[in-house]
């Protein structure tokens, strides 16, 4: 009966630590994106900007910023204007207010880089050229 209760005990000990771990993942931050970043999209660039500029400022796991996006005439709509977006861990993930433009990019230092779509989905990688909060 002894041997029962504990190998309960230490299934459930294993358990919520197993579930603490996600709870944590979820909510660590490891990257500051504060600062303003500059891309080019890889690929074609018909209907895409050639340029990205981004200008964050983060709080805590929330970002708030503007995108300007140049180079391009056939973008479905403007594509500058705010952008909101999240960090957990090293993945840094926006959207446009407008919901033109949506983003997933995993920062290392001063290089972020991952993809972003405007229509279509293109690889993208970004450096940081000021890190202070605007440009």
């Amino acid at each position: 009966m002894r041997a029962v209760l504990w190998a309960i005990a230490a299934a459930v000990v294993l358990a919520s630590g197993c579930a603490q771990k996600d709870w944590i993942d979820r909510t660590l931050v490891t990257v500051d994106v504060t600062g303003s970043w500059h891309g080019i999209p890889v690929g074609p660039t018909v209907g895409h900007p050639g340029e990205f500029w981004l200008d964050l400022k983060q709080e805590g796991t929330t970002v708030q910023g503007f995108l300007q996006a140049k180079g391009a005439s056939s973008l479905p709509g403007p594509v500058a204007g705010p952008i909101s977006g999240t960090v957990a861990g090293d993945v840094f993930r926006f959207q446009s207010t407008r919901r033109i433009v949506v983003g997933e990019l995993t920062v290392n230092g001063d290089e972020m880089s991952g993809t972003v779509s405007i229509g279509g989905t293109r690889p993208i990688t970004l450096r940081r050229v000021d890190p202070s909060s605007s440009r």
